[in-house]
């Protein structure tokens, strides 16, 4: 098959700007709400009180690698705060949006955060979603998923011995909706821009991370409840000590 002929491609030229296709009209996409939480859940609050002394950042761009020799030591609360607020942390607010630490097409933001923590000094190992308006983690169940993650991850060994998973998923309208197909490419540049501030902060805390692609998308989806239409898993990430 030829390049032109996959529908990645294709997705590509549909999808392009160009002075031919401004203006031409969208298929309309229903809008939906910028944040998600889960009301019955668990909410543990993190404490963020102070920022640690790092390296250099220059120093951290040059020592930053995808490592995935972990020893399953715990993390702390603390810890997993800094690695929140790095992914997702609200810094700013300008009208109804509130901005964060990565930057988002139109502030949009259609990446959430669920956090399968294996080993924690004082938090129960489960599955956690990242709720930003409150700074909180919400339980949505307990127990060591490593191995299961290990196997949805085709087998990846080192998702056993992280300390913590953090998986990505995209409600896709939150985006979509204003800039239709194309709306995708964005999606994607997004959920980068959130991996590569964990990434970063990981080398600065002295962690191991390493950014995970290679996963099966509908059953890692259907392990966190989502319904794979409005919302999926499209990103991973082990950290570790």
């Amino acid at each position: 098959m030829s390049l032109e002929r996959t529908y990645a491609f294709q997705y590509l030229k549909k999808t392009d700007l160009s002075f031919k296709t401004l203006g031409l009209r969208e298929i309309y996409i229903e809008p939906t709400s910028p944040y998600k939480s889960y009301p019955q859940a668990e909410r543990i609050e993190l404490p963020l009180n102070r920022f640690p002394e790092t390296p250099n950042f220059f120093e951290i761009l040059r020592s930053r690698r995808s490592d995935r020799k972990y020893r399953g030591y715990p993390i702390t609360k603390e810890e997993i705060a800094l690695l929140c607020f790095a992914v997702q942390g609200v810094t700013a607010k300008a009208g109804p949006y509130l901005l964060r630490t990565a930057p988002s097409a139109g502030a949009l933001y259609p990446i959430e955060t669920y956090l399968a923590v294996n080993y924690a000094q004082d938090l129960t190992p489960g599955i956690y979603h990242f709720e930003i308006r409150s700074f909180t983690l919400e339980k949505l169940r307990e127990g060591n998923f490593g191995k299961l993650l290990r196997d949805l991850a085709l087998g990846q060994a080192f998702f056993e011995s992280a300390s913590v998973v953090f998986l990505w998923s995209a409600v896709f309208r939150r985006t979509m909706a204003k800039y239709g197909e194309r709306g995708l490419r964005y999606i994607f540049m997004d959920v980068a821009h959130i991996s590569q501030n964990l990434l970063l902060t990981a080398v600065a805390l002295g962690f191991k991370a390493c950014p995970v692609g290679a996963f099966l998308d509908e059953e890692v989806t259907e392990f966190l409840d989502l319904d794979g239409n409005e919302e999926r898993v499209i990103y991973l990430a082990t950290v570790g000590k």
